[in-house]
């Protein structure tokens, strides 16, 4: 794929697009960015979406997905909708697709050509069911990324790592300099992702595959997923001094210097960026652990619950041709640290870690993410068992590995 300047068309569109409405609406958008990078890039939705003359209502919920979606479901469901909400691509808003309590975008997508503009085209799947279109992919969140103090291992007297193995050897010199090797947040999620990217890392894409994109149980119970539990007993030692909730609060470690890494998305970027810190001079990102440079194509897209005001359906639409839009799409991805859906637009501005991941993305080195391949429930199940496994180091790598198989051999 390759990323282009804008166009003038470009531009008629855009002056088309954000034509003020006959009457501006007041819609509440609801999702859980809330740290200060994340803040800054959904600042550009709510510009984007003003300017068409409506008005952006911000329904931030406070903490992860995992506290805000149980709150947006049940509002939706309990008939208090909002005018469009956050979601990951895949399966989230799965159920409330099959209820109809979503709408279908199908002819505004039909009419904006978005199976031409979004890609990869599995960004596009997720939103789709039964062959019709329920969301709007906004981004594209790879989880495959470790990110690094340039000051902590110069403190510590040893290279900034190229890799994991790298990594995992660097460790003692980073406590015995009182720095925590690897920063970990408390939330599920991170223990369960930072897994999942040491398995894509160490076992490869075609396991992965055959783990969660097959359910291959017997594959989870074998010698390749035993190498990943292996390094996933390595990063339990090196996080236990981590003492954070909060993924942000990870990320906080290692810009400060008190931490020498954290295996997270590439979000991650916008807090370095709102920090002042620069890629490649003040902290390194190794797309693959450094060792297999694959990304997953996850990441976010707002749902429409069906609402009963006309003018308020016509400001969802409004909405969703303005996330859409090419300026917006890089504003809010330069912010976010995440790549745009559209592959029609400048990145000039990109960082260093940045077009290493556009790069990745260029040559087809991608992978779906878990949310779309299994659904909320087996998630869950594997978020509860990592989250016990790096909490209480008496668990064995073996008895862990067990459990995963049984999980995998369960899911759906």
């Amino acid at each position: 794929m390759r990323y282009r300047h804008m166009t003038a068309i470009f531009a008629a569109t855009v002056a088309l697009n954000f034509a003020a409405p006959a009457s501006a609406v007041d819609l509440e958008v609801t999702h859980w960015w809330t740290s200060g990078g994340e803040a800054a890039a959904v600042g550009e939705f709510a510009k984007a979406f003003d300017a068409t003359g409506n008005k952006w209502v911000d329904g931030a919920i406070a903490g992860s997905g995992g506290t805000a979606r149980p709150i947006m479901i049940s509002r939706i469901t309990g008939g208090d909708p909002m005018g469009a909400t956050q979601f990951n691509h895949g399966r989230q808003a799965e159920e409330l697709v099959e209820a109809g309590l979503m709408r279908d975008l199908t002819d505004l997508a039909t009419k904006e050509k978005w199976a031409e503009i979004v890609h990869p085209k599995s960004l596009l799947d997720s939103c789709t069911l039964d062959g019709k279109i329920y969301c709007v992919p906004v981004n594209i969140h790879s989880w495959q990324w470790l990110w690094l103090s340039n000051a902590a291992f110069e403190k510590a007297g040893v290279a900034v790592p190229k890799n994991w193995d790298e990594f995992v050897a660097a460790g003692p010199a980073l406590e015995k300099a009182g720095i925590v090797p690897l920063a970990l947040g408390g939330q599920p999620w991170q223990s369960a992702g930072a897994f999942d990217v040491l398995m894509v890392a160490i076992a490869g894409k075609d396991v992965f595959m055959k783990v969660f994109g097959d359910k291959d149980a017997e594959v989870a119970a074998g010698p390749e997923i035993a190498k990943v539990f292996k390094a996933a007993d390595d990063a339990r030692k090196m996080a236990k001094g981590s003492n954070v909730q909060d993924w942000n609060q990870a990320t906080n470690l290692v810009i400060t210097g008190k931490a020498g890494g954290q295996i997270m998305g590439d979000w991650a970027q916008g807090e370095f960026q709102v920090a002042g810190q620069v890629a490649g001079k003040d902290y390194t990102c190794l797309p693959g652990l450094g060792v297999n440079e694959i990304i997953s194509t996850g990441g976010d897209a707002f749902y429409f619950p069906l609402l009963e005001d006309e003018e308020k359906s016509k400001a969802q639409e409004a909405l969703a041709s303005s996330m859409l839009d090419p300026t917006t799409q890089v504003a809010f991805n330069l912010k976010k640290g995440s790549l745009p859906v559209r592959g029609d637009v400048d990145l000039g501005a990109a960082n260093d870690c940045m077009k290493k991941g556009l790069d990745i993305l260029a040559k087809g080195n991608v992978i779906p993410g878990t949310d779309q391949l299994m659904s909320q429930d087996t998630q869950k199940q594997k978020e509860d068992l990592f989250s016990e496994f790096f909490a209480n180091p008496s668990i064995t790598p073996e008895d862990a590995q067990k459990r995963f198989a049984e999980i995998i051999a369960s899911a759906d």
